[in-house]
């Protein structure tokens, strides 16, 4: 499991504080977490990554697998903004080393293709992060399976970064095989498709009026109803295992074929410390044929079927 340090960034995330983010961070290494996953973007000034940085200054180093991207960021005011440029990438790369204070990284990922930009020529610039020692190896990330292939005939892709959850699972159709015979990495991020499958939203009216959730199909009408009834399904296989749901949701994910390490969120020590339990256990035949059962019942998402 990785510790995803997106919430922390206090960009669409309310309630966020420095002295909980470090707490945070700490609590994930505490319980074996020991895979951070951050962005140049995760911040407008780098909060996420400085945050990680004064965190690990007091940590062996040896101990973390430091992963970021680059391709993405955040102006002062307004919107992100996209931009893959060699010459991008390779600055916000030193800046972001600069940040985690540390000399290499041991996963750079192109955050997002720039559509103003081939994808090989992002590619090329991270193949020249990585021989300059200043990245171990690259990923790429939110990429089609054609923009995979053509990033890995210039640089090596040794892992991809995707949406992947209960309810959203498209990539295991092309994209999962596709690494699976090249020894690629999946790291699957929304795993609780954004706390929907935590088991602790009872309806979308408990949401802030402004939550960007509002806007998402799984989180309306009869969509949520069925969402909701698939959770009851499985908070009673969680119940009997004695697991909260969101630690049956995580182990489900990775223990699915081709899912090398799943992204979990957290801004509260103990939100990490729940999903760190979801490791070192391994789900019973009988539980794994109560969950497809019940996955079966729900039947396909209503999610836009991008990454296939």
């Amino acid at each position: 499991m990785a510790f995803g340090a997106w919430p922390i960034a206090g960009i669409s995330t309310r309630d966020v504080n420095e002295t909980d983010s470090r707490a945070t961070i700490a609590a994930a290494l505490d319980h074996g977490v020991n895979f951070l996953d951050t962005a140049y973007c995760y911040g407008r000034a780098g909060e996420s990554e400085r945050l990680i940085g004064e965190v690990l200054a007091a940590r062996r180093r040896d101990d973390v697998v430091l992963a970021t991207k680059g391709g993405v960021h955040f102006p002062p005011v307004g919107h992100q903004v996209q931009d893959a440029r060699p010459e991008t990438l390779r600055r916000q790369c030193e800046e972001s080393l600069r940040r985690l204070r540390v000399e290499a990284v041991e996963l750079y990922y192109l955050h997002a293709p720039d559509a103003r930009v081939p994808v090989a020529e992002s590619a090329g610039a991270i193949a020249d992060l990585m021989a300059a020692g200043k990245v171990r190896a690259a990923g790429a990330s939110n990429c089609t399976l054609e923009q995979l292939e053509e990033f890995h005939r210039t640089c090596p892709v040794a892992a991809v970064q995707l949406p992947y959850n209960m309810l959203q699972r498209d990539i295991e159709r092309r994209t999962v095989p596709w690494c699976l015979t090249r020894g690629i990495a999946v790291t699957a991020y929304w795993p609780l498709m954004k706390g929907l499958l935590a088991g602790r939203i009872d309806s979308p009216a408990a949401l802030a009026s402004d939550d960007s959730r509002r806007t998402y199909p799984m989180y309306q009408g009869e969509e949520f109803d069925r969402n909701r009834a698939l959770v009851r399904r499985l908070q009673a296989v969680a119940d009997a295992r004695g697991c909260t749901v969101a630690q049956l949701v995580v182990n489900w994910t990775l223990d699915q074929p081709g899912i090398t390490s799943v992204l979990c969120g957290a801004r509260r020590p103990w939100q990490i410390a729940e999903t760190a339990g979801a490791m070192g256990w391994r789900l019973a035949d009988v539980e794994k044929q109560s969950i497809a059962e019940a996955l079966a019942e729900r039947g396909v998402a209503a999610a836009k079927r991008v990454f296939e």
